[in-house]
């Protein structure tokens, strides 16, 4: 069975030009309506996701009452409808109050079929994806916490935490590649939480953080007398993860001869302590992570090719904070409130400058450096709220003062100046094209053009 097409209502009171667009789509379903009533009423009906409209409708084809009091019951019905409004020679004005009044955009009359099927899928895709960004808030739920405790908006983190409450309930490695503070333990607990192991231990370990000569012992344990200072027996974290999970972080920094040793353990699931000669049975579900390139390692001798494949059975990637949109400014909410209950009560949200510098910056450190900026700024505040001067920040990470190049400053102005409308608005587009004057779909292809999200 074929897939069903979308629906497209056209709104048009020209008979020649009824005809002409029914024809047009061949990839839609296409309504006709030529009044305000059947015009309704196939909205009702059909629920289509565009609509093209002509303002001059009956019993007013030459003016546009009608057609606006079409696009403000629409607007008031299905409000998420990308309405495409006709604009003819002269027209302009009313075009541009259509959109400030909600339509998506408009095209110039005599039509041009091929011009408006371009607007009309590209309304459509626009559609499409904003769906798919409000079903992922919506499973986030309210207070925008995925996998227990990971708080986010961003549907590039919505994913990464459905693709590991996916894998959970198997017995795969998992591996998380990320930069550092990007929060790849907090998605191991999180993994570990949502698994049936739940009820077992989650053992944690830096492998970067343990000199090398201590390292194979925090793993695999020792027995007593083992060496100079073993006074007693004592079981590694690998032994402790035993019915649990095990989350070996910067996996990257494990040294070669002990890798031949935890791929020993993978292939057999037995360890031996240092200076034992007893195997031990281990039931322990792997989680790695690295912010390192192991591929390029492998091809530089420094990591095993088969204990790769063996630890990344399933590899997630964790997008850097300044690519999850929303989730910086979220964050740094959760964080003021955590702080100034236990260190500055008076302190009670961030200004706009703070919103904006926060939004605007670049997050090197990712969530470990915001979380840290706002900790800094919270216990130095003077005020009730926080300013871009306590976070210790610009107001925008991208600010330079060696721009010679006339195009490249432009640029780099027109993503401040709607960074900071955003923040402002909060995401609203309707609100941020108002705050920089200009139409909807003018700052929707500003934000194509300069990779910004709203």
């Amino acid at each position: 069975m074929a897939d069903k097409k979308p629906a497209l209502l056209v709104i048009e009171d020209d008979a020649g030009l009824q005809a002409q667009l029914k024809w047009a789509y061949d990839d839609f379903e296409v309504t006709i309506a030529g009044d305000r009533e059947s015009a309704i009423a196939a909205l009702r009906q059909i629920e289509p996701v565009v609509v093209t409209l002509d303002l001059g409708l009956p019993p007013d084809p030459d003016g546009t009452t009608e057609g606006f009091a079409v696009l403000d019951a629409i607007m008031e019905l299905k409000p998420d409808t990308k309405v495409i409004v006709a604009s003819g020679h002269g027209a302009r004005e009313s075009a541009l109050q259509a959109i400030e009044r909600g339509a998506y955009d408009f095209y110039q009359k005599p039509v041009d079929i091929e011009a408006l099927g371009l607007i009309v899928r590209r309304a459509y895709n626009l559609h499409e994806i904003e769906q798919e960004n409000r079903r992922l808030v919506q499973r986030v739920g309210d207070d925008h916490r995925v996998l227990g405790r990971m708080i986010t908006g961003a549907p590039e983190m919505v994913k990464v935490a459905r693709t590991i409450e996916r894998v959970a309930n198997t017995n795969v490695s998992v591996m998380l590649l990320g930069a550092s503070g990007t929060g790849k333990e907090l998605l191991a607990q999180g993994l570990h939480d949502a698994s049936d192991r739940s009820d077992g231990p989650f053992v944690a370990i830096n492998c970067a953080a343990i000199p090398e000569n201590l390292l194979e012992s925090e793993l695999f344990g020792h027995e007593k007398g083992a060496f100079t200072g073993a006074v007693k027996t004592t079981e590694g974290k690998i032994e402790s993860a035993n019915g649990g999970t095990l989350f070996l972080d910067e996996v990257g920094d494990i040294p070669l001869p002990l890798q031949v040793k935890l791929l020993r353990f993978l292939q057999e699931r037995t360890i031996e302590r240092i200076g034992g000669r007893k195997e031990i049975a281990v039931n322990t579900r792997i989680v790695c992570a690295t912010h390192q390139d192991l591929e390029a390692m492998i091809g530089e001798g420094n990591f095993r090719e088969d204990l790769f494949y063996r630890l990344a059975e399933i590899v997630v990637r964790i997008p850097n904070l300044a690519e999850r949109h929303g989730d910086a400014t979220l964050l740094a909410k959760a964080f003021l409130k955590r702080f100034a209950t236990e260190m500055n009560p008076q302190v009670s949200g961030f200004g706009p400058d703070a919103l904006a510098a926060i939004d605007a910056w670049n997050w090197p450190g990712n969530v470990r450096e915001l979380e840290n900026r706002v900790k800094r700024a919270v216990i130095m505040a003077d005020g009730k709220l926080i300013c871009a001067g306590d976070l210790d920040l610009q107001e925008s990470g991208e600010d330079r003062d060696d721009v010679l190049n006339i195009k490249a400053a432009r640029e780099q102005a027109d993503r401040k100046v709607i960074r900071h409308a955003l923040a402002r608005s909060e995401g609203n587009i309707s609100s941020t094209a108002k705050l920089l004057g200009i139409s909807r779909p003018t700052l929707y292809d500003l934000l194509k053009q300069y990779d910004l999200q709203a």
